[in-house]
């Protein structure tokens, strides 16, 4: 399970992430919402598109602008839609569960 963690508590968990240019991508639903508020920032990504940004709120302390994602990513990054990236000390921890194959393992 892979984890994202800033000030002790855990901001997002998955089993796996979608790596992009050394950075993981947590998919939507692994968030854990009550730690992100919505920025103004905006960012552009030549081949990504535009990035929008969520400030971290943990324990009174927040950290500006420390996770981004791309709602409307180009056609070339729509595997990371919505998923979520972290950084400015916000850290990932643990390892990717291995893919299960389709037949269960049978």
């Amino acid at each position: 399970m892979l984890r994202a963690v800033w000030n002790g508590q855990v901001i997002a968990e998955a089993p796996r992430t979608v790596i992009v240019e050394g950075n993981h991508y947590f998919p939507p639903e692994s968030l854990n919402q009550q730690y992100l508020t919505p920025s103004r920032t905006r960012s552009l990504c030549f081949w990504k598109g535009v990035a929008r940004y969520y400030s971290l709120e943990v324990d009174g302390l927040t950290n500006p602008d420390a996770a981004w994602y791309y709602p409307k990513p180009s056609p070339l990054a729509r595997k990371i839609k919505d998923h979520v990236a972290f950084w400015q000390g916000a850290r990932v921890e643990g390892t990717p569960e291995p893919d299960r194959p389709a037949d269960g393992g049978k």
